[in-house]
């Protein structure tokens, strides 16, 4: 190359990165706050194509907050949370999380993506209903009238465009947005945590960007392959049995309650029937007709924490002998918790889409008590919402290249340890997976479980992070039967 070719080559070069740092002066992120954390953040959106095989078409924003680093010499690869539901929104979790993720966040950036569907980003909710009367949330035909009408609205929105728009909410899609914010922000790799249905979304994420993942920490394991409708009403039957034979096997639960299992299954065989509850939010009495399914709701929902199934004995005690209220409190309890709404558009989408095809397919069969109710429900749901394709591949979990951490607790009713161990021994000698006997769903937040993860994350080389020592988790203790403060105080017999 001739000297004149030469320095018209690096003039060429240096106006090509002078225009490139013209097209980036305009910052990505601005400072933002977020209610709940104690200092600012940064805030960012990109757009992404509605459907990605029309790039000109109707697009939705996808908004992100990063948690900086506080070192100044922080670590290139940050940690992702990919949040629950389906239809939780990472950003509204961030302040639940973040104490958790304090020593991460000393040196690696925290990044918090609403999914496409769910809080900032193009969201699908429904009208609140938190406030029914208990007549109105106890009624599966006015809940499904309810959900048409949220159907028909969510259509109507401008980043939707219409039925069809309503397919491309699926997980597949929405990890193609994950990884657009990777490239924006301009990492090259990244840890992911995720929750729950979040789990499913990181081993999408892993099977489409394989290179772009250095760990993940999947707590409480939801397969790609797991029909949700069906499964829930398996496990749900397996921890709602192990409940009430962990209160007979506690003497002072089975010395309270003998006969609990026998008035459990007369209070379950009495139903329907006309009772009055009070209202969990105003206390109020309200007279309805309790269903199984209304039942079933309210012993389910504590089960996911062990302190709230801790209650469940003297609750359904209390209900065989015509007293409700505790029963209306604990199925109340989980719903209200900070961050656990879902945005019930997005959890269709994906529900009517991953799941319910595979519904008739499903090893997994009914528990005794739990039936197939829920199953139904989905199924009259999903018979009108529209479908989005879902590629074979979605349902294969392949050898990981990267080292993953799979979380289960061995009380969890809605992704107990079999889950978390089939996908361990999909992903191959990189996994670990670890069993909390005594916790529910979710572990992350509970005794040596955010130092453990701390570690893996933190580890400099593969093999010390798959060889952490947890056997700490063997001491974390089940609660203790719950008994009402004047029950407690009566003299042990």
């Amino acid at each position: 190359m001739s000297y004149r070719s030469r320095v018209a080559a690096a003039l060429i070069a240096l106006t090509s990165a002078a225009s490139y740092a013209l097209a980036r002066a305009e910052p990505v992120l601005t400072e933002c706050r977020v209610a709940g954390l104690a200092n600012s953040v940064q805030c960012g959106s990109i757009r992404r194509p509605l459907d990605p095989a029309r790039p000109n078409g109707l697009h939705v924003g996808v908004h992100y907050v990063v948690v900086p680093a506080m070192a100044r010499r922080k670590i290139a690869d940050p940690v992702f949370l990919l949040a629950g539901g389906p239809g939780q929104s990472a950003i509204a979790v961030a302040p639940l999380v973040m104490p958790l993720f304090a020593r991460l966040n000393n040196r690696r950036d925290i990044v918090f993506v609403d999914q496409r569907g769910t809080g900032k980003s193009a969201p699908l909710e429904c009208d609140a209903t938190r406030r029914e009367p208990l007549s109105d949330a106890s009624d599966p035909e006015r809940q499904i009238a309810l959900l048409a009408r949220c159907r028909a609205k969510l259509e109507k929105l401008p980043y939707v465009g219409g039925a069809d728009g309503l397919r491309f909410f699926t997980t597949t899609l929405a990890m193609q947005d994950l990884d657009a914010v990777r490239r924006e922000l301009g990492y090259a790799r990244i840890n992911l945590i995720g929750a729950s249905y979040g789990t499913r979304a990181a081993l999408e994420y892993q099977r489409q960007f394989p290179g772009a993942v250095r760990r993940s920490v999947l707590d409480g394991v939801v397969p790609p392959d797991m029909v949700l409708p069906a499964s829930f009403s398996t496990d749900g039957q397996a921890a709602f049995d192990a409940a009430l034979a962990a209160c007979e096997h506690e003497a002072a639960c089975s010395r309270a309650y003998p006969t609990l299992r026998v008035d459990w299954h007369a209070l379950l065989g009495s139903l329907p029937k006309a009772v009055v509850a009070p209202d969990a939010l105003t206390g109020a009495p309200e007279r309805l007709l309790l269903s199984r399914e209304m039942l079933i709701g309210a012993v389910r929902g504590p089960l996911y924490l062990p302190a709230f199934a801790a209650a469940l004995p003297a609750a359904i005690d209390a209900a065989a002998h015509g007293r409700y209220e505790a029963l209306v409190g604990l199925a109340a309890l989980l719903s209200s918790r900070k961050g656990a709404q879902l945005a019930m558009g997005m959890h269709f989408s994906v529900v009517c889409a991953e799941d319910m095809p595979r519904l008739s397919t499903a090893s997994d069969r009914p528990g005794p008590d739990f039936g197939s109710e829920f199953a139904q429900l989905y199924a009259r749901v999903c018979a009108d919402w529209p479908r989005g394709d879902v590629p074979p591949a979605f349902y294969e979990v392949g050898r990981s290249s990267s080292p993953a951490l799979l979380l289960s607790g061995g009380l969890d009713p809605a992704t107990p340890p079999r889950h978390g161990a089939r996908i361990a021994l999909a992903l191959g000698p990189l996994a670990r997976h670890l069993v909390v006997p005594n916790a529910g769903h979710g572990v992350i937040g509970i005794g040596c479980m955010r130092e453990l993860v701390f570690r893996f994350i933190d580890a400099a080389e593969d093999a010390a992070a798959t060889a952490l020592d947890a056997s700490c988790i063997t001491r974390i203790p089940r609660p203790f039967a719950f008994r009402p403060v004047a029950s407690a105080l009566e003299p042990a017999q």
